[in-house]
Parts: C-alpha cells; sequence; structure tokens
C-alpha cells in the first residue's frame, strides 16, 4: 500500500501527498549494519498469489472501507496474503489517520506478522510481504519521529526486495515496490548522497522507472498499484498530467465507491489548477460509516473554495479538517489559510486569532507548513492583490488573476518580496493562459529582479523557463535554466525545486 497521505522522503524533502497518496519512499537515519542476505539462482515464475478472498480484501483495503476487509479476512488462514493484506489496512488506517496511539500497537502487530512469515514456507510471495511489511514499518517509524529504527528498516526492505526480484525476476510486484525505492534513492538531491552511501543504498532513475513500467503494464495482484504510483511520479517529476488524469478518472468511474480513487481525482484536478472538476469529485465521493475518515479532504476543499473566493465555506471545511485530523501535519498550513480566508472577508479579529494559532499549531515537517511557520515569523504584512492573485491562478482562473494584479501598484515602500513577486505571478497567469512568449518574458524578468534574494519566486521562474524550453526542443538552454534552478541557495521550496530540476537535468543527458 504505497501511495498514503504520508511524509517521508527525508522528512518530506518533496511534498506529493500527494500525495497523499503517494509512495512510502526514502527513509534516512543514522548508518546501522544490515545481515548478509544470500544470494539464490533465479527460480522459475511463482504461481503463488493472493486467493480471490485476500483479493477482494485488498480491493476493499484500497476503497478504504475497513470493516468490510476485516470481515473478509477474519477466517482467513495465517497465509503470507493474509498476513500482507491485514498489514495494508493497519498501515493504511496508521498513515491516513496519523494517530500517534495507535502507533505502538501497529509496530508490534508488524514484528509479530514477521515472525510469522519467517515460519512459512519460501515462495515468492512470502518474501514480497516480508520485505513489504517491513518498508510499511520504515514509514511508520519515520512517520512518527523514530528515524533511526526507520532507517534500519528500510534498509532490510529495500535488500529483502532486491533479494526478492534476483530470486524470482518475473514476480512483478517485487518489480513494483523495488522500481518504487530504486526511483526515490535515486531523485534525492545531491546533498544527501552521503547518507545513503553510509546505509548503503544505491538508487536509480532509470531502473526505478523500468521496474515500474514492467509492473504497470503487466497483469499481478498489485497492478493497479503500481499503475498508480508510476502515473504519481510521471506526473510530478515529468509533467505528464494528462496520462495520470485518464488514469484516475477511468479508475473512478469504474469503482464510485472507491474513497481512494475519489481522492486521487481530487488531488490531481487540484494540482492541474482544474478547481470546478476537483471540487466535483470531492462533492460526489464515497461517504457514509463504512468508509475511513479521510480528513485531508476538506482541508483540500478549503483551498479550493478558497481559489473561488468563497471564504465563509472555506474557513468551514478548513475547521473541520482541524476537528477530526489527531495528526500534526498540515495544521500550520490549516491555520495560515483560515487567516488568509478570515483576512481577504475583511474580518480582522478572527485573522488575528487564525494567525497567532499558526505558531501553536503541528510541526514544519511539510513544505507548507514550513511556509506557514515563516509567514507567522516574518511579520512581514501580505499585498491583498498579489495574494488574491497567486489564489486565483492555484485555482486556475488566470484571466482573473491577471485582472487581479492590475490593481497592484510599485511605490518607494514596496517591499522586495512583492516587487519580485508581481512579475512572477504575472508569469504564471500567462503559462497557464498558454502564452508562452509572455510567460517567458516576466520569468525573465523575475530572474532580473531578483539577484540572489531568499525567496523562491526566482528559482521557480528558471525551473518553469527550463521545461518551456526543452518542450521547445531547445535542450541547452533548457540546460542553463534547470542549472540555474539548482544555484539558489535558500528558499521556501529548495528541496522539491531542486528534485525536479535534477531529474529535468537527467532526461537530457
Amino acid at each position: 500500500m504505497k501511495f498514503l497521505p504520508v511524509v517521508c522522503q527525508l522528512q518530506k524533502w518533496e511534498q506529493k501527498l500527494l500525495l497523499v497518496l503517494t509512495c512510502v519512499c526514502v527513509l534516512l537515519g543514522p548508518a546501522v549494519s544490515a545481515p548478509r542476505l544470500e544470494y539464490r539462482q533465479p527460480e522459475a515464475v511463482p504461481t503463488v498469489g493472493l486467493s480471490p478472498q485476500q483479493a477482494r480484501a485488498y480491493a476493499e483495503v484500497l476503497k478504504m472501507r475497513p470493516a468490510t476487509a476485516k470481515a473478509l479476512l477474519k477466517d482467513a488462514p495465517s497465509s503470507a496474503g493474509t498476513l500482507l493484506v491485514q498489514d495494508c489496512l493497519d498501515i493504511m488506517e496508521l498513515l491516513v489517520g496519523q494517530d500517534a496511539r495507535r502507533y505502538d500497537a501497529t509496530i508490534d502487530t508488524q514484528d509479530e506478522r514477521l515472525t510469522a512469515l519467517e515460519k512459512l514456507p519460501l515462495n515468492a510471495l512470502t518474501q514480497y510481504a516480508r520485505a513489504e511489511i517491513r518498508l510499511h514499518q520504515a514509514a511508520a517509524q519515520v512517520s512518527f519521529g523514530h528515524e533511526v529504527q526507520g532507517a534500519w528498516s528500510l534498509r532490510q526492505a529495500y535488500q529483502q526486495m532486491q533479494a526478492t526480484v534476483k530470486r524470482y525476476p518475473t514476480y512483478l510486484p517485487a518489480r513494483k515496490t523495488l522500481g518504487m525505492m530504486q526511483f526515490f534513492i535515486g531523485s534525492l538531491p545531491e546533498g544527501y548522497r552521503w547518507f545513503l552511501k553510509l546505509l548503503g543504498l544505491t538508487g536509480s532513475v532509470e531502473a526505478g522507472l523500468s521496474n515500474l513500467r514492467a509492473a504497470a503494464r503487466q497483469p499481478n495482484d498489485f497492478q493497479t498499484e503500481a499503475q498508480i504510483i508510476l502515473a504519481l511520479v510521471e506526473e510530478t517529476y515529468y509533467k505528464k498530467p494528462t496520462e495520470a488524469l485518464q488514469l484516475v478518472g477511468r479508475l473512478a468511474q469504474q469503482q464510485p465507491d472507491n474513497l481512494l480513487f475519489s481522492y486521487l481525482l481530487v488531488s490531481l484536478n487540484k494540482k492541474q489548477h482544474r478547481t470546478d472538476a476537483a471540487l466535483a469529485a470531492y462533492r460526489t465521493r464515497p461517504q457514509g460509516p463504512a468508509y475511513f475518515s479521510l480528513s485531508y479532504l476538506h482541508h483540500m476543499a478549503a483551498d479550493l473554495l478558497l481559489y473561488q473566493g468563497q471564504y465563509a465555506a472555506s474557513r468551514r471545511e478548513n475547521e473541520l479538517f482541524l476537528a477530526e485530523f489527531p495528526g500534526t501535519h498540515y495544521r500550520k498550513d490549516a491555520y495560515f489559510k483560515l487567516y488568509l480566508a478570515a483576512w481577504l472577508a475583511n474580518d480582522a479579529p478572527a485573522a488575528e486569532r487564525y494567525r497567532r494559532q499558526i505558531d501553536a499549531a503541528g510541526r514544519t515537517v511539510v513544505e507548507e507548513d514550513t511556509y506557514a511557520q515563516r509567514f507567522f515569523e516574518g511579520q512581514l504584512p501580505l499585498n491583498r492583490q498579489l495574494t488574491r492573485a497567486r489564489l486565483q491562478i492555484d485555482g486556475g482562473y488566470y484571466r482573473e488573476a491577471l485582472a487581479t494584479l492590475n490593481g497592484f501598484q510599485v511605490t518607494a515602500a514596496t517591499p522586495l518580496r512583492d516587487r519580485l513577486e508581481e512579475p512572477y505571478r504575472r508569469a504564471r497567469a500567462w503559462h497557464g493562459l498558454g502564452h508562452l512568449d509572455s510567460a517567458r518574458l516576466f520569468y525573465a524578468r523575475t530572474i532580473a529582479l531578483a539577484g540572489t534574494a531568499p525567496y523562491y519566486f526566482a528559482p521557480q521562474s528558471a525551473l518553469q523557463l527550463g521545461y518551456l524550453y526543452q518542450l521547445e526542443g531547445q535542450r541547452a538552454t533548457a540546460k542553463v535554466y534547470f542549472q540555474k534552478a539548482l544555484s539558489y541557495p535558500k528558499h521556501e521550496y529548495k528541496n522539491s525545486t531542486d528534485t525536479k530540476a535534477k531529474l529535468a537535468l537527467k532526461e537530457l543527458e
């Protein structure tokens, strides 16, 4: 179960919840030694797989209906397939819910499952389940602040999955998980490579994509999972949103009772600035007591309503998120968005109340929370026109954003940050409208004005110019801009910007 709303990758160097429902990936910590794995000769294609009952239970896990999944597994024999699906269910509940009270029991149960798997006959599914559950454990440990144990578990999982692929080279589920780990390790920023060497982990973007594609294109028990992971990777890092939207739209249409697919449809449409489509998917999502409470959906809906200027509705959704979600991530961001909704609605007392709560809430692990905390600490007043334009652009309302920007006036007292944000927002709006010459002009203007200012507008402008020139086949110019994006020493989104620029440079090699 790889696409969960969990913060991993070096305490979220690139955020995707996604995901949310993106991939359990790289977890780093102090170096530790691991047992030597015995090499075995490759074996023939395995015949083992999930039983029909286990497959139905796994389908219910993907639908985020825990009670139904548990009922299907209640009388199932304690086989590798049963233990694996049970663990998928437990890790979904832990990482989606982010309830720290469940952590110890989940880890203990995982240890019991791993012990039980050691006693079962060795085959592809048994060996895969061991590595998969160990990876789930690594994700849980890092997500709840146990980085040393998480690093150890990750190394075990990685080496065990490598051994599984070597022994069972045609067992596609193992290629799915190994490919995912290879990709994320291979795409880590250069500054973290020494951690990988200490851990003995070697990644490869190319090998990772090859393994993911094999598992996504050929039938296997976890083909849908592989397809989603691959689609999210290509959408996030290779600017291929069409394929991801088509896949998730098809899955949601085929299974309208699947909450995970509905979540992905909301998330991908939101990322592609398709606010109306995202809200439609949110409002038609399956609901009811049978489903796990996916509180983060309220936080996403609050953003979408904020883009539309529906400030009261946005506040209601974020208040619901904060009331229902027991975890620590996105709480600062939620209070920041509550502040924006109140401030833009001219409710000054509520805005000040929400602003103070930013500092007291949550942690600064995900980039959104870090941004919110910097806003609180910086105490730099926001510009109303620039803020509204940013929200309109995020929502895909590009012409409205340009009209809003026309109300922005530069004076001698205008802060440098605002002077840089204005051309950057114009570039983003023109880019969204497909007026690429105008977009390039304002991206270049942003870079020229910025110098080495520690804001994200210039590095993001360089990244976007790199993508534009890459699409036009001007590889040398694209390379210059991707390298420039990497050259900025400090800004709010450095980790995610650097990762995308690095992967783009690999494509140009």
